[in-house]
């Protein structure tokens, strides 16, 4: 079973990603749960998705703060606080959104053996397909793609219609091409 946390700021997609993640799972033929933790947050927020995939039915219920992939939709989180309440397992992923290769300095995340870390920049993707809202590059579906290669759970495929499936339609097209885009553009940097 796959442990997986989306952090994100409120109005990035955290949740939608976790419940798309779901869905593109469930296509796999796989068993998914997901649930988003967030109290009284505002836009721009820290806030916390979590999903489990497996090949068997997860009897497993509730949050879980040690994830065997943790997923940052905005890169000046692994330097706050808010990130330090997680860490990544032995052998875990760490899959961001940063325009730079490099990892930041002073992570906060925390590390319980080897681990791999894979970036993209899931904000120019986002901004190049219009998916921007009060301003805000909307990351989730990029960030997806990218988890999707950089683990390969589930296939690029599965992705792509489940993110057509929630969405529907136009917006659905255009958050599949972010997915798929981002999926070509992930390098793994560690």
């Amino acid at each position: 079973m796959l442990e997986i946390v989306f952090i994100g700021r409120g109005g990035q997609g955290a949740v939608t990603a976790a419940n798309i993640l779901i869905e593109a799972a469930m296509i796999e033929g796989l068993h998914a749960q997901g649930f988003p933790f967030f109290g009284a947050e505002r836009r721009g927020a820290p806030v916390a998705a979590y999903a489990r995939v497996d090949k068997k039915p997860i009897l497993r219920h509730g949050m879980f703060n040690t994830a065997d992939v943790v997923v940052v939709l905005d890169s000046k989180l692994v330097q706050q606080d808010y990130v330090s309440q997680f860490s990544l397992r032995d052998k875990g992923v760490l899959v961001l959104n940063s325009p730079h290769t490099q990892v930041p300095r002073d992570l906060k995340l925390r590390f319980e053996g080897d681990y791999s870390i894979y970036v993209v920049n899931a904000t120019e993707i986002a901004v190049k397909n219009k998916l921007v809202i009060a301003g805000w590059p909307v990351v989730n579906t990029s960030m997806l793609g990218a988890l999707s290669r950089a683990i390969g759970i589930v296939s690029k495929n599965a992705v792509v219609e489940a993110v057509k499936r929630y969405f529907g339609g136009r917006v659905g097209e255009v958050n599949a091409k972010a997915s798929e885009d981002a999926y070509e553009q992930t390098v793994r940097v560690v």
